[in-house]
């Protein structure tokens, strides 16, 4: 393919700082992630330790400091905690609900198309993966998959967008095979009900 037809990893990812992170030109955001994530994933994986329980006395250290701050400072005349004004604005919670009014109208068409529109690819796209998940799933319990897909935000755009026109490559042949196998599986199934009503006829 060449570059004729490269595509912006940057860009399709969203062009802001999330891309500049997942392609390491932000190298210490990426180092960041992938540091914080590790010692998350070794200490409530591997150290035993519960994510509920961490949670919960990290917010009752913070109160605790917060509140002892407070008094000590009307008393001593310091100046108060510097805490932001906690208010969510109206206008976050729009983009918010914008958001998962896609994913949830996405849902629910690929949810029409195999009901009603039998549509055979995408029942085989949904199966497949949600199949993929089960299965991969099964060896992994929740918090090392979320690990393992921050290892995977990291790595995978990077090499993708330093490999594109080997990877590209691949994936039309892939796209072509795959195309075939449909089509080939398409045809089959129309052959099946129209070979019923031809036996019921007779």
């Amino acid at each position: 393919m060449g570059d004729f037809g490269r595509i912006s990893v940057h860009h399709a990812l969203g062009g802001g700082a999330v891309a500049d992170i997942l392609l390491w030109r932000n190298a210490y955001g990426g180092g960041a992630l992938l540091i914080v994530s590790t010692i998350f994933w070794f200490l409530f994986e591997r150290g035993g330790y519960n994510i509920l329980a961490f949670v919960a006395n990290n917010l009752l250290l913070l109160v605790v400091i917060l509140f002892f701050w407070a008094k000590s400072a009307t008393l001593l005349n310091r100046p108060l905690p510097p805490l932001p004004e906690l208010d969510i604005s109206e206008e976050s919670v729009l983009i918010a609900a914008d958001e998962m009014q896609v994913w949830i109208n996405h849902a629910f068409s690929v949810a029409h198309d195999i009901a009603i529109s039998g549509n055979l690819k995408t029942l085989i796209a949904v199966v497949s993966s949600l199949w993929l998940i089960a299965y991969v799933g099964s060896f992994f319990n929740f918090l090392t998959l979320i690990y393992i897909g921050v290892l995977m935000s990291l790595s995978i755009p990077f090499l993708y967008d330093m490999f594109q026109a080997q990877v590209d490559e691949k994936l039309v042949t892939v796209h072509k095979i795959t195309n075939f196998i449909f089509r080939k599986a398409d045809a089959i199934l129309q052959m099946i009900p129209s070979t019923f009503h031809k036996q019921k006829t007779q």
